[in-house]
């Protein structure tokens, strides 16, 4: 398929929209957790601004929906405006149920142009490959039950298809515009890297001003390497590689899918390992919860098994029958 195509357009579109999960967060099945589980969402750090960047982020990407004039790419980016919005009721209710207060921090004055929208894609491709490696640890380790890691896994399922329209939605405007060369391209590519990064820095800092502090994007940055111990930076990038490989692995093998971050962490992993240098070990990181290692896919029973079961790296997932809601096969 040649990029920048009518083609190219209606699948990455098309894909996005038809692959929407129809839920509420108020009717998904939280698990009664016990106290060493509440200690543990309690001493995450960032959950204020999680939420406040959800909720930035849903009203951000609808307003700029608004502007687009091609109906087909304008109700995709509705569709993920109304699911950034719903990250950001998912994580309220989250904090509610089980009793984590958080400050409420105030939104900054809504900006929805497409600069805009494009720092929050780089932002969101950043964000979403480390915190498929974060969650997939967490997952190994058993740090929360295995019904609430699923209902994370939610969350992370739309992240891959966030990421994914954006990498293809930008690839077709590019060529669209008449900027498509391939050393352009890297160019933009790599700037639009640096400007997030730069973001993500200034967001967490410490220090930082309150209203700075609501442009980072959802999971995965400030103090998510708390949950550990005894993992080491390789550990890290290898769990942020494989579980990036299961993630991508659902979507349709024509579209284009994020490579900046895979590439340079395959390159780190292929280094000399250093010895010693271990992330920090965090006061309530524990052995976790003495079952089953928990598998992909957890979210399939959330939603009556509608969700994508991601299998080992490499597999595409399956979905399964969901008569309550729409059931699509990513590819």
């Amino acid at each position: 398929m040649t990029d920048g195509s009518l083609a190219h357009k209606t699948l990455f579109c098309k894909t996005f929209i038809e692959t929407h999960r129809r839920f509420e967060p108020s009717e998904l099945p939280w698990p009664d957790i016990d106290e060493t589980s509440i200690d543990r969402l309690r001493s995450i750090p960032f959950w204020s601004v999680a939420l406040a960047a959800e909720r930035n982020a849903g009203r951000m990407v609808s307003a700029y929906a608004e502007t687009i004039d091609d109906p087909l790419i304008r109700e995709a980016l509705a569709m993920q405006g109304v699911e950034e919005a719903r990250h950001a009721r998912l994580l309220d209710v989250m904090l509610h149920t089980y009793g984590v207060s958080v400050a409420e921090k105030p939104l900054p004055p809504l900006d929805a142009t497409e600069r805009a929208f494009l720092d929050f894609g780089y932002e969101e491709c950043i964000d979403s490959f480390f915190g498929f490696g974060i969650f997939g640890l967490a997952r190994q380790i058993q740090l929360f039950v295995p019904e609430l890691t699923g209902i994370f896994e939610l969350v992370l399922l739309e992240e891959a298809r966030h990421v994914t329209f954006f990498v293809n939605w930008i690839a077709y405007e590019r060529i669209r515009r008449g900027r498509g060369a391939p050393a352009f391209a890297a160019l933009a590519t790599g700037l639009g890297y640096l400007r997030a990064v730069k973001r993500i820095v200034t967001t967490f800092a410490p220090g930082a001003a309150q209203g700075e502090k609501t442009q980072g994007v959802g999971f995965g940055a400030e103090g998510a390497f708390a949950l550990f111990s005894d993992v080491t930076w390789r550990d890290f990038l290898r769990s942020c590689v494989e579980e990036n490989d299961r993630y991508m692995a659902a979507m349709p093998a024509e579209l284009r899918t994020p490579t900046v971050l895979p590439k340079m962490a395959r390159l780190a992993l292929a280094l000399p390992t250093l010895p010693g240098r271990r992330l920090k070990r965090s006061r309530v990181a524990g052995r976790g919860h003495d079952r089953n290692p928990v598998v992909t896919g957890q979210a399939a029973n959330l939603l009556g098994g509608q969700s994508q079961h991601v299998g080992a790296v490499g597999e595409r997932p399956e979905v399964s029958d969901a008569p309550a809601v729409d059931q699509v096969h990513v590819g």
